[in-house]
């Protein structure tokens, strides 16, 4: 049977429009006019609510099995269908093992498919164990892989060298996977923290003392040695993260040079500033480090350029204790920013007030992780073809962040008690239901419906 869902607001690839799209066996057959009903056909009308496709996050840290206590995949992925994502990829470190082995890969599989409310795939570890094999891990049907320049800040998953570095890209490049990088390097951070000396109790608490830790430089120096990198051996190449506004010269010139790069941006870097955290507030601590306003600005430049292709969450949590909320210790907290499920509801408000189309957002959350991760034509579109993943948006919903109240496993979150406009009220997989919130705010789940998306 045919069913359809139309607003007066779709946002579909190339426009914003009234419009009905109609589902058949989980998957979008049609898109028509508003007023393209068959007699007889059920129609779940939502006004001028805007319909648009589920969100695909490409940067998620689930951590389960092994620390599932920091963040699983049942709470990670309530989290996303209450944030109106409906497509995750999974990072490969913090989970015990790491997913760096087909053991590893078996072992993830078999917890988010008992555990997922939204579909997963996994992102594989480029580590110095496997960077000559690491296509041998592509075939288990991974999407793409991840690896780290400096320390990752777990011991199971271990930095590579610049020869690594190469030696992995020259073998991803012979499959097309796409590897995506931690951009730092370790020599400008190990600069930075001689120059930091010893520090005091007191400077610990303090934002910018964190801050001088991580210097744009290590940022910087990285993103270069994987754009010669990627040059060099004719592979695939994506910053994960960017922070650093100064990297935007180097990705301009690899981009006219036709070098096959990409980045990212978070919305962290997009909606807070170094200058706005108080001393203390380790729930703000992430790396690369969250800079000033005028470096934020530049990066919303750099999106509307087309310099940075997407904007993902690094949804990175961890327990209360790592994150030192009672000593306020940015040194020794955890590096890692919680925000899955208001993560469209953050940057569609600041891009609002920058004048940025809701459209863009939803292309930069949506279709553009989509294309990463060789999910285009099933995911991230309104699209003929595509799985009907879909997001009701209520653009007038206001609401204050109660981290109590949202899904993921601990509650902290640098958006604690912020006022925010916008909010997903509804989350569809595959044409279900599987998330809504009424008008109180309170949320609702359907039974588990996500699955492995395995690279094809």
């Amino acid at each position: 049977m045919t069913t359809i869902v139309r607003s007066q607001r779709v946002v579909l690839p190339d426009s914003v429009k009234a419009a009905s799209v109609h589902i058949e066996g989980g998957r979008i057959v049609k898109v028509g006019a508003w007023d393209d009903v068959p007699e007889g056909a059920p129609v779940d009308d939502l006004g001028s609510l805007y319909l648009l496709p589920g969100l695909v996050d490409t940067h998620v840290h689930i951590n389960d099995p092994g620390r599932a206590d920091w963040e699983g995949f049942e709470t990670a992925t309530r989290a996303a269908a209450a944030g109106g994502v409906t497509t995750l990829v999974d990072m490969p470190l913090n989970s015990i093992p790491s997913t760096t082995t087909p053991e590893a890969v078996a072992l993830k599989v078999r917890a988010l498919e008992a555990k997922s409310s939204v579909d997963v795939g996994l992102c594989g570890g480029l580590v110095p164990q496997n960077a000559a094999q690491a296509d041998t891990l592509f075939r288990e049907g991974i999407l793409a892989f991840k690896c780290f320049l400096a320390e990752s800040g777990v011991n199971e998953f271990s930095h590579v060298s610049d020869v690594e570095l190469a030696t992995g890209m020259a073998r991803l490049a012979t499959v097309g996977a796409p590897l995506f990088v931690h951009a730092e390097l370790p020599g400008p951070l190990d600069e930075a923290e001689k120059r930091l000396g010893i520090v005091t109790p007191e400077d610990a608490r303090r934002y910018a003392t964190y801050l001088a830790s991580r210097p744009k430089s290590a940022e910087d120096a990285a993103v270069d040695l994987v754009v010669r990198t990627a040059q060099a051996r004719g592979a695939r190449a994506h910053i994960v993260h960017l922070s650093s506004a100064d990297a935007l010269d180097i990705l301009r010139r690899a981009m006219d040079a036709r070098i096959d790069i990409t980045a990212e941006t978070c919305p962290h870097y997009l909606t807070l500033a170094a200058e706005e955290i108080p001393d203390g507030a380790t729930a703000f601590k992430c790396a690369p480090p969250i800079r000033d306003a005028q470096n934020r600005d530049r990066l919303w430049a750099a999106l509307g350029e087309g310099t940075i292709v997407q904007v993902v969450t690094d949804h990175s949590p961890s327990t209360l204790d790592l994150k030192c909320s009672g000593s306020g210790d940015f040194m020794k907290a955890w590096g890692g920013i919680a925000s899955l499920e208001i993560g469209l509801s953050v940057v569609a408000q600041e891009g609002k007030k920058r004048g940025v189309p809701f459209a863009s957002v939803v292309r930069w959350m949506s279709a553009a992780p989509a294309k990463l991760a060789g999910l285009t034509g099933k995911k991230g579109e309104i699209r003929v073809g595509c799985d009907a993943d879909l997001t009701v948006w209520d653009e007038d919903a206001t609401f204050t962040v109660d981290a109590m109240k949202l899904q993921h496993r601990n509650p902290i979150t640098p958006y604690a008690a912020r006022t925010i406009q916008g909010r997903v009220v509804r989350t569809m997989l595959r044409g279900e239901t599987i998330f809504t919130r009424d008008e109180r705010g309170e949320a609702s789940f359907a039974a588990r419906r996500g699955s492995w998306l395995r690279r094809s």
